[in-house]
């Protein structure tokens, strides 16, 4: 069933109410806000690659508030072993069986701090529960239930004992966008609050979690035309023979577009998807998916002068405006 005009009135108000709520305490980062509500209503995970100080912790416990549901923290080290992450399992003397004690993973808003100063082998322990929001212990299946968002955070600065994420990794993230410091006047308000060390404690949740699993399955209801899901299939595969470029936007890539493009869509009124919508969401849902070709790096290019090249030689559909 396809959504409707005035499902996607609903879903656009309820949608703006989150996001204004996050900003009481994550000020002045209203897109930012946007996008990663869109990535969970999309289902699927952030990474944010940003300096330390930028309210990225602030961000996933406003969040988590906001939609009433639980929110942890872990702090990526290279020591952390996989079951530290997603938990384990421990006899019980008294009652003669084994107990699964859940780890962190399990929460509805999870903020994986540093990932990328965890070995290898602590990162792959993510890969089933972010790809299927389950984790499997010593063969039995256990499930993070809904919402489930992992905000992974990477440190641009400091590379000294860090592991590359890996591009199977990197591939499971929807999104990648950076929070930025706030302007000046922002900086004012937010240092005329600093007694309050913890801003999202005093927020109101707005919905509960089960409600956000109805929106998330309402933005799935979302029309998309042909020819925009061809218009999206041109884009990646542009991307993929472009001379800068050794990997392409992937299968993965081009699905997780029409995920997070409908939730937009539903986000801004509209019961349909635009290619606006794809153009304007382009450079956060692909960029971290580009393998650059050395060379090219070399000399200068980056991912977002690929898209941007991309959107520009691909010519869009003139989509209808209505379903």
């Amino acid at each position: 069933m396809t959504m409707t005009p005035e499902q996607a009135t609903w879903f656009q108000g309820t949608f703006h109410r989150l996001v204004e709520n996050v900003d009481k305490a994550v000020q002045g980062k209203r897109d930012v806000v946007s996008l990663v509500l869109s990535a969970m209503l999309a289902e699927g995970h952030v990474l944010l690659e940003d300096a330390p100080g930028t309210g990225k912790t602030s961000l996933a416990k406003a969040l988590a508030a906001t939609v009433q549901g639980t929110s942890t923290r872990i702090q990526f080290t290279p020591d952390l072993l996989p079951s530290d992450v997603t938990g384990v399992t421990i006899y019980d003397q008294q009652q003669h069986r084994f107990e699964f004690h859940r780890g962190p993973i399990f929460a509805s808003i999870v903020l994986a701090d540093e990932i990328n100063r965890a070995s290898p082998k602590t990162q792959s322990a993510l890969l089933e529960v972010m790809e299927e929001s389950r984790v499997t212990v010593d063969g039995v299946t256990h499930e993070t239930g809904r919402p489930f968002l992992v905000i992974a955070t990477q440190n641009p600065i400091e590379q000294a004992g860090t592991y590359k994420l890996p591009e199977a990794q990197l591939d499971r993230f929807l999104i990648k966008t950076s929070i930025g410091y706030p302007d000046l006047a922002i900086t004012e308000s937010i240092l005329a609050g600093a007694s309050d060390r913890n801003p999202s404690a005093g927020l109101s949740a707005i919905i509960t979690t089960s409600a956000v699993a109805d929106m998330a399955d309402l933005a799935a209801s979302v029309h998309v035309e042909p020819a925009v899901l061809r218009y999206v299939a041109q884009l990646a595969e542009a991307t993929r023979e472009d001379a800068a470029i050794r990997l392409g936007v992937s299968v993965r890539g081009a699905i997780a577009m029409i995920r997070i493009a409908k939730v937009w869509a539903a986000a801004h009124g509209r019961h349909f998807v635009l290619p606006d919508d794809v153009k304007a969401l382009a450079r956060p849902v692909w960029q971290h998916r580009l393998l650059l070709d050395a060379e090219a790096e070399f000399a200068g290019t980056t991912s977002d002068v690929v898209i941007a090249r991309v959107l520009e030689a691909v010519a869009a559909p003139q989509a209808r405006t209505a379903a």
